[in-house]
């Protein structure tokens, strides 16, 4: 499950934290970095554990309507929510519950899953399902896809609670709410609770991927940052936004450290990461400078991988311009535009 787009992310945050805190270990620091990997796929588990909790609280508020059905002499309330198919699959599912049986706390000491019950209750999509004729797994799946997709996904409140619940979780939501998607998708009824979830990792190699970045970044700083000095010209370094120089750093480390990731990949990539966490002119500049110091690498013989021709003599990091930032700045994440894939729609 954790992917490489997690674990830029990751080696952003921890290097940055690296460079602020005054007892640099790496060793140490490269721990924190797999811990709050592992964090992720905590998240992961979590957020599938939610739906588990909110079907209890419906089949808990079912037995008391029940109750007063029975005492009253009324039509019993339908159970087709309480007992959707899938929903039950996932509350027997073995590996999730090993996940909430090690768990200190549980969405059962929390008002969420009621909230979000009396949510679903309202919404159109309820109302739908429960009216439907069709009673079917796949409908009873679909429905927790788009149930999760509607109230879950895009949920600030419960963005807020779960950071308040992991400091790790603060920017992770948004890519695990994909993996949650995909996993509801593939599950299929055959499989009972022997259902496998994803894997916390896919292979060895992205843990080395990750360890690999990590350390070339912090260990080669020196040389890194002089090859950004090369290309600077008329920017003064020492004024930009310390994001932005630790960004542009772990992006020569990727460079350097990965012949087989194309040049427009990281480049992108970190792009893309200085939107979330840098000023609002970060990642025009970071795409200028890395587009720069790839060519000059590439140029020198320092670097053995190819980009396409310009189209003019200057690129943007050498033209003349407003020095972007004054001051460090603090991590600060702007939300991700995740895009979907039609798996996902």
């Amino acid at each position: 499950m954790i992917n490489r787009e997690i674990i830029r992310n990751k080696i952003v945050q921890l290097t940055y934290a690296y460079y602020l805190n005054g007892n640099k270990n790496i060793d140490t620091a490269e721990k924190e970095l797999f811990f709050s990997l592992s964090k992720a796929y905590d998240l992961y588990n979590h957020l599938l554990s939610l739906i588990v909790a909110v079907t209890k609280e419906a089949q808990r508020r079912l037995e008391v309507t029940q109750g007063r059905a029975k005492r009253e002499g009324t039509e019993e309330p339908s159970q087709k929510f309480a007992y959707n198919r899938f929903a039950i699959q996932l509350q027997e599912n073995k590996a999730l519950n090993d996940f909430i049986g090690n768990q200190k706390t549980d969405w059962a000491d929390t008002p969420v899953p009621g909230t979000l019950f009396e949510t679903i209750e309202a919404s159109e999509i309820y109302k739908e399902y429960m009216a439907s004729g069709e009673d079917t797994y796949d409908a009873d799946r679909e429905l927790w896809r788009k149930l999760y997709k509607n109230f879950i996904q895009e949920n600030p409140d419960l963005d807020n609670i779960l950071e308040d619940q992991s400091l790790y979780w603060n920017d992770d939501k948004e890519i695990v709410d994909t993996f949650v998607l995909k996993t509801i998708k593939r599950f299929k009824e055959q499989n009972g609770s022997k259902e496998e979830l994803l894997p916390e990792w896919d292979s060895d190699e992205e843990k080395e991927f990750a360890r690999k970045l990590f350390r070339s970044a912090i260990l080669n700083e020196v040389e890194y940052q002089h090859y950004m000095n090369e290309v600077s010209r008329n920017w003064d370094l020492s004024r930009l936004a310390y994001m932005d120089i630790v960004i542009m750093q772990i992006a020569i480390a990727e460079l350097m450290t990965f012949p087989n990731i194309p040049v427009s990949v990281t480049i992108n990539e970190y792009v893309d990461i200085a939107k979330l966490y840098s000023t609002s002119k970060s990642g025009g500049y970071i795409n200028g400078m890395l587009d720069a110091i790839a060519r000059n690498l590439i140029k020198s013989n320092r670097l053995m991988k190819h980009m396409d021709p310009v189209k003019s003599k200057d690129t943007p990091a050498q033209k003349e311009g407003p020095v972007v930032g004054l001051a460090p700045v603090k991590m600060k994440h702007r939300k991700r535009i995740v895009k979907n894939d039609d798996d996902e729609k």
